[in-house]
């Protein structure tokens, strides 16, 4: 039997993205923040937020389209438009800027491990077990195995397209 796909209200839609405003107002401290961003996003899109937070800023600072697309290694398109956002509104994007000003150091986020996303592979690790095998298989290789497997990436990185686990072998061989 078809399942009843039928679209929310907007006053439904209202109501669940307050709740979600209500969830992100009540944390309390940035391991809190990155647990529910590990919960709700990709990594990918983790990212994404955090860059247009970061062109928000510097376009903020002056800096040109150029140099930002250099620094952060975003197109043009991205950083125009969160800068067309910044001239319509912009109020989250000052807000936040303006809040976490000077509290950025390189020792407010040693504790958090965004790119590995390691709490979720604890807590479902059947889920993640050809992520958790290539690690162990990656870490544990000796020298003759990781020049095999550097030789292979090198092969991979002369592809037009790369498979998604590229990178991430890529950064385990080192």
């Amino acid at each position: 039997m078809p399942l009843n796909k039928s679209k929310l209200s907007k006053k439904e839609i209202d109501k669940i993205l307050y709740q979600l405003c209500l969830a992100i107002a009540e944390i309390k401290d940035p391991n809190e923040a990155a647990e529910l961003l590990r919960d709700l996003l990709s990594y990918k899109e983790s990212e994404m937020l955090a860059k247009r937070l970061k062109i928000a800023e510097l376009l903020l600072c002056g800096m040109t389209y150029c140099e930002i697309e250099e620094t952060l290694k975003v197109s043009a398109t991205t950083i125009a438009r969160v800068h067309e956002w910044l001239q319509i509104s912009g109020e989250g994007y000052q807000k936040a800027i303006a809040r976490t000003q000077g509290k950025i150091t390189k020792n407010n986020n040693e504790d958090i491990d965004f790119e590995n996303w390691s709490s979720l592979k604890k807590k479902f690790p059947a889920y993640y077990w050809p992520d958790i095998l290539l690690e162990s298989i990656i870490t544990n290789a000796n020298k003759k195995q990781k020049a095999q497997m550097k030789a292979v990436i090198n092969k991979l990185a002369k592809a037009k397209e790369k498979p998604a686990i590229y990178r991430r072998i890529k950064n385990l061989i080192g």
